[in-house]
């Protein structure tokens, strides 16, 4: 039987640096779980493999997405790094400069955080580093992004992994552990082939564990998901950054925050807001795929429903709505926002 995490924190429960699994979890619950992410918990990354594939495969695949997610993030693992201009050769050689130092008093390796500073800056991709080198300092800067010491890394079992993807899953899972110094949580499909690995149930919050769970997936392409940064838009949301880009232009439009924390209750749950007008108390959520799943759907309906209560003005586009017109998508937030300020002066 899986031992049961009785702890302070539901996320403590899992061993770390080690390779668990999550014992009648899915992703799925854990994304709702971990947004916004606990102010107690690790940075945490989500892995989607793709089948089939070896285990060289599969490290191959994790570190290219890990590089992604790095390179987005920037500069929010360097400090000082935000005002540098990656179109001319010195500001590239400054960023080098900047992250040699900044290594200096850390424990990354400079010269691997220098070419991630320098690439993550100038838009050129492609690094020499090997391996083992790329994996410890990725982890590094991810967990540094959102001000963390650690790395979780969520590896999706999907519903079609054989006996030999599954071995394949977990051999990388416990390369990047030894590697990388991170904790890796198998989730998703029981595992079947591999007895080594510890299995561990998992007691969810209440709220969370309630919603309705889906059929685990089947594999799809390789990629790895990361939580957004408060107050700026999500650095792999093509449609957040361009409302951005249109509003930024907008005098009407002060006031925004981007992926907000709101805790209209102390004792109970926080949620995150992608773009929140709190004076006019105005919501505009920009819902991805993962917003069409069973899970994310019904939780979107029942925190509409309690940001309502709390008297808010929920608006929700899709990120096809954003990028197919964003120009409309402005003017709705514009008309809606300039009723509440009226509603609010009476």
């Amino acid at each position: 039987m899986a031992p049961v995490a009785a702890l302070a924190h539901w996320w403590d429960g899992p061993p770390r640096r080690q390779v668990s699994h999550l014992s009648g979890v899915v992703p799925d619950l854990l994304a709702v779980a971990l947004d916004p992410l606990p102010a107690a918990a690790p940075a945490v990354v989500s892995f989607r493999p793709a089948l089939p594939g070896s285990p060289g495969d599969q490290v191959h695949d994790v570190l290219r997405e890990l590089d992604r997610a790095a390179v987005a993030l920037f500069p929010a693992w360097l400090p000082g790094a935000e005002a540098l201009d990656g179109s001319s050769a010195l500001g590239v050689a400054a960023v080098r400069a900047l992250a040699e130092r900044t290594a200096a008093g850390s424990h990354n390796f400079g010269p691997f955080l220098a070419d991630l500073a320098a690439r993550a800056l100038s838009g050129v991709s492609g690094t020499t580093f090997p391996a083992e080198v790329r994996a410890a300092g990725l982890a590094r800067v991810i967990a540094a992004a959102y001000g963390r010491d650690h790395l979780v890394v969520i590896a999706e079992l999907p519903g079609d992994a054989g006996p030999a993807a599954e071995r394949a899953l977990v051999h990388a899972a416990e390369w990047l552990v030894h590697h990388a110094d991170v904790t890796v949580w198998l989730a998703g499909a029981p595992l079947r082939s591999v007895d080594r690995v510890r299995s561990v149930r998992l007691t969810l919050p209440p709220a969370i564990a309630t919603l309705p769970v889906p059929p685990v997936r089947p594999a799809a392409g390789a990629r790895v998901t990361y939580p957004p940064r408060s107050g700026v838009p999500r650095a792999d949301s093509p449609a957040e950054q361009a409302l951005e880009r249109a509003l930024a232009g907008c005098d009407w439009a002060h006031g925004r925050h981007w992926n907000h924390d709101y805790d209209p209750d102390p004792l109970g749950r926080r949620y995150r807001l992608d773009l929140y007008w709190p004076a006019e108390r105005l919501v505009v959520e920009v819902d991805g795929d993962e917003h069409r799943g069973v899970t994310q759907f019904a939780d979107d309906h029942r925190r509409d429903v309690h940001l309502q209560l709390h008297g808010n003005h929920v608006l929700r586009f899709t990120n096809e709505d954003v990028l197919a017109d964003v120009r409309l998508v402005v003017h709705n937030i514009r008309q809606l926002l300039e009723q509440r300020r009226k509603g609010s002066s009476r």
